[in-house]
């Protein structure tokens, strides 16, 4: 007699191919650096903008490339399936995680379009301050460490291939 999981079961989930890239951006997001000298808060919100901002300098590198549109999509999934899951583990209830998980998205989205400020700028600047500080001002000493950070990150992407991006286990320019 043939299991009902085996009847419907599809195949491997395609988005699973984007794993070791996913784990790589939340390793390089928690990186102790971002907190200790770039005095971003390490909190539950903390992490997320720092996970928002590694994901959307990636995200970018892979828009690039428009052959490798769907890793971008799988890439994003997965972010949201973490994110999910993480807000259940807390303990977050069905009627409130589907507006959580939708808020963060939003966030998300309004990231991959802040975080596209020239490296250096003022409106780069700003923009960190208003999500990885919440809008307070940051020590100048630690919004340069990000600033720096993130530019260094942003080159190092760029010089990385995007088909070898996306199977990648950890960030270019990251520690092994």
């Amino acid at each position: 007699m043939i299991s009902l999981r085996k009847l419907f079961k599809s195949g491997p989930d395609p988005r699973e191919a984007r794993r070791p890239l996913w784990d790589a951006v939340v390793a390089t997001a928690r990186a102790p650096h971002w907190y200790a000298k770039g005095t971003v808060p390490d909190t539950l919100d903390g992490r997320f903008d720092m996970i928002g901002l590694v994901l959307t300098l990636v995200l970018h590198r892979i828009d690039a490339d428009p052959a490798h549109r769907l890793d971008g999509v799988q890439l994003t999934e997965l972010f949201v399936n973490d994110m999910d899951g993480q807000m259940r583990q807390i303990g977050f209830g069905d009627m409130v995680v589907g507006k959580q998980v939708g808020r963060m998205v939003g966030a998300l989205g309004g990231r991959l379009a802040a975080y596209r400020a020239p490296d250096g700028s003022d409106e780069l600047a700003a923009a960190l301050v208003r999500n990885l500080w919440r809008g307070h001002q940051p020590d100048a000493a630690g919004l340069a460490h990000v600033m720096a950070e993130v530019a260094a990150l942003r080159g190092a992407l760029a010089a990385t291939p995007v088909a070898a991006l996306v199977v990648a286990d950890r960030l270019p320019g990251t520690a092994a």
